[in-house]
């Protein structure tokens, strides 16, 4: 029985197209100069909801895709799975390295850097003619990934002052990664059935364009490096990157390789000896690339371990929900891609306007607790939807709750990570938080198909699976996310309580702070 992908990382879910004009002025008279200075920081968030979208749909686009490659280039069944691996390893590998970078170099500019190199590697991808110069291409634009998104947040939380403006920046900002998602599904279809694979890498390329056009005209130039920065942690970076990397590779190596084989076992081991290294490091150097009282931020801490249950239930829930529409209600690609339209319209709904109301209403505690639950529920009421008998509509109801959750919390973890962190550590908290929802989504998917296949003889030469079989597999693993999701909820509550939010104004323009 074909299956997706196995040990492919889902989507940034990494993660609406990104808005023309985004709006940040309550309902107060203002002169020309200030309605110019909100149309201006409408446009720069446009910009960086944009490079927010890119990150989205360049992961998500390529799936559907995949038979296609691997056909024209010749992939076999076990190495087509690294068109996508191979980003999700360099992402995940080098997250800690540009949140730093974004630091110390400059969030501008590291952000162009990073559009270079997605840019570039899209169009190698687009024109490559062999299986190892795609994988290479793709992981270049892994390491852009890894570049633009804690630049992207950075740009964010410094570009807008804490309270009401920056919980509407980050809510527009989270919410474009659903629509990237639904997006990316959706496009990929109709790209490939109409203009061939080679086209979900070149339609990348003008979207990158248009960032670039906009970067030097809406961000603001990065601070001169005056004074003593204390110098970049080299040791530590190197450290760092590679552990990262091998342990995110052996959790994808994992499900297609064995867990005892030297690839995946060897990977983790190495990969978790350099990452304990890498705090010995952290503790010692003068200027360290992550610096350990960082490690004593709740906020931070409670964020970092609810985006790995989040994208352990999301990353599984992708997969389990996309065999099921596909191998047991017979999907094509294109259906695939409408089907999951619902889940990223509702998380594009509740990441955005939802979020940016109940982080000024009722403070990240209660948002995220809220956010975290409702997924689970909805990843329950899927997996109660799947039978053999079945259709989309079963389904459709947790498909749509658990789209809304995981959208409301999305947006909420990443507000919550930089609650509290100083301006000029905001990369690092960033991708810190991002690099523990790269791990969960590695370690949910591998252990949800496990799950899935459980009950199964998948050997190469064994008979096809009754689909009864798989459809139990298949709910028991949404069993288990589900109660991923729930545990995440419970962590939540870890975050301190929030004060009674002061209303600066008696209109729908007042400045409402919110505490965590």
């Amino acid at each position: 029985m074909h299956q997706p992908v196995a040990g492919a990382l889902s989507p940034l879910l990494l993660l609406p197209p990104p808005p023309l004009l985004v709006s940040l002025k309550g309902s107060d008279p203002v002169d020309g100069s200030v309605s110019q200075s909100h149309q201006r920081a409408g446009l720069r968030l446009a910009l960086l909801a944009l490079a927010q979208f890119i990150i989205a749909i360049d992961y998500n686009i390529v799936f559907v895709a995949l038979p296609d490659i691997g056909d024209a280039l010749g992939f076999s069944p076990q190495t087509l799975q690294w068109v996508v691996s191979s980003y999700a390893v360099a992402f995940g590998g080098f997250l800690l390295f540009g949140g730093r970078a974004a630091d110390r170099l400059g969030a501008r500019r590291m952000f162009v850097i990073a559009l270079v190199l997605f840019g570039v590697s899209a169009l190698v991808g687009g024109l490559a003619n062999s299986p190892e110069v795609l994988v290479l291409a793709r992981a270049v634009q892994g390491l852009g990934g890894a570049l633009l998104f804690p630049s992207t947040l950075t740009l964010i939380v410094t570009s807008f002052a804490e309270g009401r403006e920056r919980n509407r920046a980050l809510a527009v900002w989270g919410s474009t990664g659903s629509g990237g998602l639904a997006a990316g599904a959706l496009l990929g279809g109709v790209l490939t059935g109409s203009l061939g694979w080679a086209w979900v890498f070149f339609a990348m390329v003008p979207l990158v364009v248009i960032a670039l056009i906009g970067a030097p005209l809406l961000l603001t130039p990065d601070a001169p490096r005056s004074g003593d920065r204390g110098g970049f942690d080299i040791p530590g970076a190197l450290v760092v990157t590679v552990g990262a990397t091998l342990v995110v590779f052996g959790l994808v190596s994992g499900p297609e390789a064995g867990w005892t084989a030297p690839r995946a076992l060897g990977s983790l081991v190495v990969g978790a000896l350099l990452i304990a290294s890498f705090f010995l490091i952290e503790a010692k150097t003068s200027a360290p690339l992550a610096p350990l009282r960082m490690f004593g931020n709740r906020s931070l801490i409670t964020s970092m371990l609810v985006a790995f249950l989040h994208m352990s239930a999301l990353s599984g829930g992708y997969y389990l929900f996309t065999t099921y529409i596909q191998n047991i209600l017979g999907y094509d690609a294109l259906q695939a891609g409408l089907a999951f339209l619902p889940l990223g319209l509702l998380a594009m709904i509740a990441g955005g306007k939802v979020a940016a109301s109940m982080l000024n209403k009722s403070g990240l505690r209660t948002t995220l607790f809220i956010g975290m639950l409702v997924y689970g529920i909805g990843m329950a009421a899927m997996a109660a939807g799947m039978s053999t008998g079945g259709t989309y509509w079963s389904v459709l109801p947790g498909v749509a709750i658990y789209g809304f959750g995981g959208g409301l919390a999305f947006t909420t973890i990443f507000a919550t990570a930089g609650s509290g962190v100083d301006a000029s550590e905001q990369g690092v908290a960033s991708a810190l938080a991002s690099t523990a929802q790269q791990i969960g989504a590695a370690v949910g998917l591998a252990a949800l198909i496990v799950i899935a296949n459980s009950g199964l003889d998948v050997s190469a030469g064994a008979a096809a699976p009754a689909v009864a079989d798989v459809v139990a597999g298949l709910r028991a693993a949404g069993w288990v996310a589900a109660g991923a999701a729930v545990l995440g909820a419970l962590v939540a509550l870890n975050l301190k309580k929030a004060p009674s939010s002061t209303a600066v104004a008696a209109d729908e323009g007042r400045e409402v702070t919110v505490s965590s």
